[in-house]
């Protein structure tokens, strides 16, 4: 049961991973959301002046409400040039951009009208609406127009709520002043929707209240009267088309058909000038491809200056999203889902009718493998490289080994695409039978061999038990032949702590590959294959992390925290660096030891608990 007022203390944008519409969505009214894939969430207002948190700051008493009113004087949107976010906005892919038109502090981007409104174009130097020309660019670009619109109003003398320890009144005792704060926020609704023709309104705040209280349903009403296809986020209790999980990428894919992460560049919503913890693009055109796979939309957060101008740092990440996603268009927008874990080891994605299958590559390597399939692909190519060849092998299990030769990989995500002659259907993985250890170490093909001990070690099938292997890879006794492959003996032997009685990995969507745990369960190896465009990404892992090495060299190896809110058990994204002179070449593996027993986050991503 949630606490109004342990709820209260949510942080920023906050968003609900609950999506109980009160009808299904209309599939023909969410297909355009459902194919966008990239928006752009933009909150822009008086806190990017001083820079500190949007409205949260004088809600936790970190400064009082005067105080942060005052910012009203330094908001001058002097260098606003809404063409050009505009142009930035489209050019990085995205579909539909979401603005801020007031957050909980009340302060309206646009001349309102409603009664007691504290506006941009009314207090603050700027004296002018900045939300205006912002949307008329939107609509001449084609680009979808999302409002967010804060429910709660912390300024707005009707409202009950002032601070954390501060309630102007209780509802009960003055349902007429509650009853004119409905008035006012359903009033601006209605001037927004009149104005601007939405596409979809993005609400937050809706914890600090029951449906009843806010009118939900006749909110509802109202905007369907201006547009009878508005899509509406899971924040106006009870009434929203979509999941929205905030910050963590998901460890499970939503189960519901439409949901949308929003996601900061850093770890700040607004502009916060010394909050310089940026992931990198390769980062955020990964999360980009995490998302897509999951069948998800990305919300990619920027916070202009006061002054209008959007940091280089931002501008940068959208500039490199652009680069990716105008190279592979038709692997990104309009797809569904992609395969599950067990059928394939990676990100991926299908297209809208089902006939061609896209593989997300983050790394450079020889081969990979779906297993599963009904029926294989026509063709196969690495999508924008025409010298690239791709072979294929199958079985009759229905498993395909995809080989790579003259690809020029992409230095952030390279894309496969299978073309299938109809609808792609597959099955749980029948792998056939499991291999001896004397058919992996004969292979010719030490990176083959690697792979299938990786893999069934994966699985729960470690090969190497009882066959002679030491703990340290010394004096080993595993029985050799004539045709016994060297390189591969000399690899289990490099990597011995990573296969000596150690068992099954990690579960879906934790890591994207293979992984095996110690018998302690203390420490979580990771195969990496081939050479990984960027740091390799951990999700979902509660535990503290003593250290990381590489296994077979033991050189200690650094890793970083993202999206970790230090108030939340939510556990962050670690990035983990691996020097590409340190890589292996058949199969690298990293030991990450761990302050304990590993523990996981399984957990639907939903509403942030506290922000204190």
């Amino acid at each position: 049961m949630r606490n109004k007022w342990i709820i209260a203390f949510l942080f920023g944008t906050l968003v609900a991973g609950n999506s109980n519409a009160q009808n299904k969505p209309n599939p023909k009214k969410m297909e355009w959301f459902q194919d966008a894939k990239l928006g752009i969430f933009i909150h822009w207002g008086i806190y990017s002046v001083d820079g500190i948190s949007e409205s949260w700051s004088f809600f936790n008493n970190y400064i009082n409400h005067e105080n942060y009113m005052k910012q009203l004087n330094g908001f001058s949107a002097a260098k606003y040039n809404p063409a050009y976010w505009t142009k930035l906005i489209k050019n990085s892919g995205a579909q539909y951009s979401v603005i801020t038109t007031k957050h909980h502090d009340g302060v309206s981007l646009w001349n309102s009208q409603a009664e007691k409104a504290t506006t941009i174009a009314k207090n603050s130097i700027a004296r002018k609406d900045v939300l205006s020309p912002f949307i008329d660019e939107l609509k001449k670009s084609g680009l979808k127009t999302g409002l967010y619109y804060s429910l709660p109003d912390w300024s707005h003398p009707y409202y009950d709520i002032n601070t954390r320890t501060k309630k102007r009144y209780e509802i009960k005792n003055d349902p007429g002043r509650w009853q004119n704060f409905i008035q006012y926020y359903q009033s601006q609704l209605n001037d927004l929707s009149d104005r601007y023709h939405p596409d979809l309104l993005w609400f937050d705040g809706d914890w600090e209240h029951t449906s009843e209280e806010w009118q939900a349903s006749k909110t509802l009403d109202n905007l369907k009267k201006y547009n009878p296809d508005i899509i509406i986020n899971s924040r106006l209790t009870n009434h929203g088309d979509y999941e929205t999980p905030e910050q963590g990428i998901p460890v499970i894919s939503p189960q519901s058909e439409y949901w949308e992460l929003c996601y900061t560049m850093n770890d700040s919503w607004g502009y916060q000038p010394f909050d310089h913890h940026y992931k990198t693009p390769n980062m955020i055109i990964r999360t980009l491809a995490d998302v897509i796979s999951m069948g998800g939309n990305l919300l990619l957060d920027i916070g202009p200056k006061a002054d209008g101008t959007i940091p280089e740092e931002q501008v940068k990440i959208l500039q490199n999203l652009g680069r990716w996603t105008s190279k592979y268009p038709e692997a990104i927008y309009g797809t569904r889902r992609g395969l599950p874990f067990e059928n394939y080891k990676g990100k991926s994605a299908i297209s809208k009718d089902h006939k061609k299958l896209f593989l997300y590559l983050e790394e450079a390597k020889n081969f990979t493998k779906i297993y599963g399939l009904k029926s294989f692909p026509v063709s196969a190519e690495v999508l924008s490289d025409p010298n690239a060849k791709v072979n294929m092998v199958t079985d009759p299990a229905g498993n395909l080994t995809l080989h790579f030769s003259n690809v020029q990989f992409d230095h952030d995500v390279t894309v496969i695409e299978l073309t299938f002659n109809k609808e792609i259907q597959f099955k749980a993985p029948h792998k056939g039978d499991i291999p001896s250890l004397k058919q992996l170490t004969d292979h010719s093909d030490t990176s083959a061999a690697v792979y299938e001990i990786a893999e069934q070690l994966h699985n729960g099938n470690n090969l190497l038990d009882h066959s002679g292997l030491t703990a340290d890879g010394m004096d080993m006794s595993i029985p050799k032949t004539s045709k016994t492959n060297a390189k591969t003996l000399s690899w289990i032997s490099d990597h011995a702590e990573a296969l000596f009685e150690t068992g099954k990995g990690l579960p879906d969507g934790h890591y994207a590959g293979m992984s095996a745990l110690s018998k302690d369960k203390q420490t979580l190896y990771l195969f990496v294959e081939g050479i990984p465009t960027g740091p390799v990404a951990l999700k979902g892992i509660k535990n503290g992390i003593s250290r990381i090495r590489i296994v077979g060299d033991g050189s200690m190896i650094d890793h970083t925290v993202y999206n970790k809110l230090y108030w939340s058990d939510r556990p962050g994204i670690i990035y983990i660096d691996i020097p590409k002179e340190r890589l292996d070449k058949e199969m690298t593996v990293i030991a990450i030891l761990l302050d304990k027993p590993l523990e996981l986050y399984r957990e639907k991503v939903g509403a942030i608990e506290s922000n204190l």
